[in-house]
């Protein structure tokens, strides 16, 4: 069992809280574009756009700043293996289960994933659970729980599309952990790019199977413009941002440091789809802030 790497930060390093920053405004405001993206193009096709231009970007940036595009020999399976967990089963599972459910309930479920990222990595890692990572992860979960607490009967009326996003952090959680397990030699920009573009071949056959291209050119201005800021922002930028964080501290506080997003996601999702705050959500939002708090102050053996 690999045990936690020698000298890894125990909390989320200073110099990693303004890409954590970008990262949950890049992705809570996400959840209100993709539905917006969504209710005029297809899942299939949607997700084949934000993988293929997204890598597409990446490789165009990197190979613009001389950077190396090669795959280290003997880790192209290991690759590939994480490309699906990360890439084609979180994109696919996601993209049909918001079309199904409201955009900030499909955050939170979401983001259940520190539930299942954090007892993977204690199983298959064998990393520490401090008392702080204990605190954090409990109130964390109190504030998904408080904001799923009026959601149930909406659940019940799509019991897909809440299973099929529950499967999507299920998959997120393992290749997270797998990430740990099963490290890449490659720096963080070549590993994202090709990543996005593995992952993305099943959703690209898929699309060319499934969808009629020519669909696209009857796309409004609001629905293109949610597909332009997944490819740019979501993907090009966030996912370079997200592998970034993940690769650099435990799993246990990456898993915490992300539970702010689906708060960031509900709010998005009251701005621009008319919904109103409750006193249940700034409850949450509270208790997502004190979780937060416990993977941004290092511990007193850090200090």
């Amino acid at each position: 069992m690999t045990q936690q790497a020698a000298g890894e930060p125990d909390h989320l390093p200073q110099r990693l809280w303004w890409l954590l920053a970008g990262l949950t405004l890049a992705w809570g405001f996400n959840w209100t574009a993709m539905k917006v993206a969504l209710s005029e193009a297809t899942p299939w096709t949607f997700r084949a756009l934000c993988l293929g231009l997204g890598s597409a970007i990446l490789f165009a940036a990197l190979r613009a700043r001389g950077h190396s595009l090669a795959v280290p020999k003997g880790e192209r399976l290991r690759l590939g293996v994480l490309a699906f967990f990360n890439i084609t089963c979180w994109n696919l599972l996601v993209a049909f289960g918001v079309t199904m459910i409201p955009s900030g309930r499909a955050a939170i479920l979401a983001y259940m994933m520190p539930a299942w990222a954090i007892p993977l990595s204690i199983l298959l890692l064998g990393e520490r659970v401090t008392g702080a990572k204990i605190v954090g992860l409990v109130m964390g979960l109190a504030a998904l729980a408080l904001l799923l607490g009026e959601g149930f009967a909406a659940l019940g009326a799509a019991p897909l599309g809440s299973l099929l996003v529950l499967g999507a952090s299920v998959s997120w959680a393992l290749g997270t952990v797998l990430q740990k397990r099963l490290p890449m030699s490659m720096p963080a920009g070549p590993y994202t790019a090709w990543i996005m573009l593995l992952g993305g071949i099943p959703i690209f056959i898929g699309a060319l199977l499934l969808d009629d291209f020519r669909h696209l050119g009857e796309i409004g201005p609001r629905a293109a413009l949610g597909i332009a800021y997944n490819v740019i922002v979501a993907f090009a930028w966030a996912h370079w941002a997200w592998i970034k964080i993940a690769t650099s501290v435990p799993v246990t506080v990456f898993s915490l440091s992300m539970l702010l997003i689906p708060v960031v996601g509900v709010l998005s999702g009251m701005l621009f789809l008319g919904e109103h705050p409750s006193l249940t959500e700034y409850a949450a939002l509270a208790l997502v802030l004190g979780s937060l708090l416990t993977v941004l102050a290092p511990g007193r053996q850090a200090r």
